[in-house]
C-alpha cells in the first residue's frame, strides 16, 4: 500500500515557476514508478510525466516537454515536479499517482494522490 500527497501548488503569473512535491508513505514506494497527472475543469485527466522506480527514466507529454522536469527521491519517500515557464493552460488540479507498470493511462495507475491546484494568471 502507498498513500500519496502533493503539495505546492498555488498562483502564479505566466511564465513563472512552481515546484510540486508529492510525498508518500509505505515501505515499498521505490518499487513504484511515479507520474504526474492533471485535470482542468470539464476535461479528462491528462499524463504529465512518469519516472522509474529508479529515476533513471522519465516520459514527457509534449506538452510540457522542455518546461517540466520530475525527479523522485527514493530515501525521503518523494517526487517532485519543476515546472517553469507557465501558460494559463497549465492550469489544473495537479495529482501524483504510483503504478508497477510503465503507463500513460491513468487507470493503470494504482495509487493517487487527492491533488494540489496549479492556477497560472495570464
Amino acid at each position: 500500500q502507498v498513500q500519496l500527497a502533493e503539495s505546492g501548488g498555488g498562483l502564479v503569473q505566466a511564465g513563472g515557476s512552481l515546484r510540486l512535491s508529492c510525498a508518500a508513505s509505505g515501505r515499498t514506494f521505490s518499487a513504484y514508478a511515479m507520474a504526474w497527472f492533471r485535470q482542468a475543469p470539464g476535461k479528462e485527466r491528462e499524463f504529465v510525466v512518469r519516472i522509474s522506480w529508479s529515476g533513471g527514466s522519465t516520459y514527457y507529454a509534449d506538452s510540457v516537454k522542455g518546461r517540466f522536469t520530475i525527479s523522485r527521491d527514493n530515501a525521503k519517500k518523494t517526487v517532485y515536479l519543476q515546472m517553469n515557464s507557465l501558460k494559463p493552460e497549465d492550469t489544473a488540479v495537479y495529482y501524483c499517482a504510483a503504478t508497477t507498470r510503465p503507463a500513460t493511462s491513468p487507470s493503470l495507475y494504482d495509487y493517487w494522490g487527492q491533488g494540489t491546484q496549479v492556477t497560472v494568471s495570464s
